[in-house]
């Protein structure tokens, strides 16, 4: 009896749990699946900007030179974050905004590296893939979106681990695999919803998992700030922001930063005022030269008028465990295969969704469906216990 009862709460948990979280999850789904071929897909419409084929290329111009080049397109602005392109080190990005403090208007302006020209600007803020991210990331509803879609997460989360427990006595009866082709629709549905269900299991749960992590990255972000930052900047206290004019050298700045921390290379500046630095300091976010150190990120917190290093801290486990669940989430570890083995993953887990959302729709069936499947779970424990005993 206890049994019966433990299966009914599971199955009431795994039914509500899917129920409330479906619709979301089946958003985050279709909008994911073109964000993890972002890069192709800007590629293939045009939006990329290529740098110029240069007769005889020098040394890379000052990173200066390079700041001085984007905020001459934009006077009135402030450069809040700087950082190079990943893939082709001819090319910096260079944000500007009305103000250092976070704000959605920004023009991010593309300069050559080696000559220090403006190439263009790139629109984010519109079409297509911009309203893809924004739908995945927060529904256009900022932070009580982003966490509003991480309680989303947490109840997919539930509903995965409640569907492993009430697999195991649904497959008592049946091989791994089968999919009852000759019986109803529904309940040729409920088998592939199992069986995808338990094949995208691992991935799903990952997904879900560095899903929910990634929407807390603002109020991770805000935390480190208030706590390990705060006392290394206390020297500072009181000190008004650093005029742009009283700034020292970039370019010295940077070389600073990386004597501070070897082996690494820059992954983008964030300049005094900023969300990820402080009103007195050049920020540099270094990663490492391994495919794991890669992701993660070492800042170096360089005197915005002096060039010198003020600290370099180590990112505490939290913030480590974001910049490792990042790029996880999307499939952006391994190159293009594995963005294609996570596209297919995502779509199997659309079918997953979806036909849990259909099972719920034919619910009012005259034949209960667990009873037409041959497992009602009322008796799937009393059946269980028969089927052990010697005839």
């Amino acid at each position: 009896m206890a049994s019966t009862r433990s299966l009914k709460a599971w199955s009431w948990l795994h039914k509500w749990s899917s129920l409330v979280c479906t619709v979301f999850m089946l958003l985050l789904c279709l909008t994911g699946l073109p964000l993890i071929f972002q890069h192709e897909i800007d590629h293939l419409l045009g939006h990329e900007i290529e740098p110029p084929a240069l007769a005889h290329e020098g040394p890379p111009a000052s990173l200066d030179a390079v700041l001085r080049a984007a905020q001459a397109r934009y006077p009135e602005r402030v450069v809040q974050f700087a950082f190079p392109d990943e893939d082709d080190d001819r090319l910096w990005f260079v944000t500007l905004t009305p103000t250092p403090a976070p704000t959605e208007d920004f023009k991010s302006i593309v300069v050559d590296a080696r000559t220090a020209q403006v190439l263009g600007e790139r629109v984010l803020d519109e079409g297509f893939m911009h309203v893809m991210l924004r739908l995945h990331v927060d529904l256009f509803a900022g932070l009580p979106g982003k966490l509003f879609l991480g309680f989303m997460g947490l109840l997919l989360v539930l509903a995965i681990v409640s569907g492993v427990v009430l697999y195991a006595p649904f497959m008592r009866r049946l091989d791994f695999g089968t999919v009852r082709r000759e019986r109803s629709a529904r309940l040729k549905w409920l088998d592939l919803h199992n069986l995808l269900g338990i094949v995208t299991l691992v991935w799903f749960t990952v997904v879900g998992a560095t899903g929910v992590v990634n929407t807390w990255a603002e109020l991770v972000m805000k935390y480190w700030q208030s706590d390990q930052l705060a006392a290394l900047l206390s020297p500072y206290q009181g000190q008004p922001l650093v005029p742009a004019a009283e700034r020292g050298s970039l370019q010295r700045s940077l070389q600073a930063a990386q004597d501070a921390a070897p082996h690494t290379q820059l992954s983008f500046i964030a300049f005094p005022g900023t969300a990820f630095s402080s009103p007195h300091h050049n920020t540099f976010f270094l990663r490492g030269d391994t495919p794991l150190t890669a992701k993660l990120l070492q800042p170096v917190l360089v005197d915005a008028r002096t060039a010198t290093v003020t600290a370099a801290p180590e990112l505490p486990w939290y913030l480590a465990a974001l910049l490792l669940s990042q790029p996880l989430h999307f499939g952006d570890y391994a190159g293009l295969p594995m963005k294609v083995l996570w596209a297919l993953l995502d779509l199997a887990s659309i079918v997953v969704l979806g036909s849990g959302l259909y099972l719920w729709l034919q619910r009012r069936q005259p034949r209960p469906l667990a009873q037409e499947a041959g497992v009602a779970l009322a008796d799937a424990a009393p059946r269980a216990r028969r089927a052990q005993v010697p005839q």
